[in-house]
């Protein structure tokens, strides 16, 4: 680049308004702080937490499947599940139609501690969304939602 490139290169005028890929950053962030902090006194892990509720809405998901959908590798699920497994809070069985195929339920301790946490878990939602009227509230999930798909990450249109 030459000088006279430099200078006649017009410049963008400096953003007054933060990306929104930096704000959905900044609130992952936080609510993840806030997530560790609800979950905690249930002596769960905010991944932990993903896996109940996951298991919560889906029973009898393999290892495999519960990665993908919590966002996990399959290592990182297999400590959860160990972990899991240990407080009582998980049963695991063969699927008897595929022998190495493992199915994964909530035990009814898994279910206490689930509702435990989701009780905590609205609270800080709640919070995060206590500006927002329901209106708004229902707008914001189907935005977000839409910007999930527009990525083919999930939420496909029904």
């Amino acid at each position: 680049m030459t000088d006279r490139d430099a200078i006649s290169t017009p410049r963008q005028a400096p953003r007054t308004e933060p990306r929104v890929t930096y704000v959905i950053a900044r609130l992952e962030r936080a609510m993840r702080r806030q997530l560790d902090e609800a979950v905690r006194p249930f002596g769960l892990t905010t991944p932990q937490y993903a896996t109940l509720a996951e298991l919560g809405a889906r029973a009898g998901q393999s290892n495999a499947q519960l990665a993908r959908r919590t966002f996990m590798t399959p290592q990182s699920m297999s400590e959860v599940i160990k972990a899991l497994d240990s407080k009582g809070f998980i049963s695991r069985e063969a699927d008897s139609s595929h022998g190495r195929l493992i199915r994964i339920e909530l035990t009814s301790a898994g279910f206490t501690a689930l509702s435990a946490c989701e009780e905590a878990v609205e609270v800080v939602e709640s919070q995060m969304l206590r500006e927002l009227t329901p209106r708004e509230r229902e707008q914001l999930l189907a935005d977000l939602k839409s910007c999930v798909r527009m990525l083919g990450a999930g939420f496909a249109e029904m």
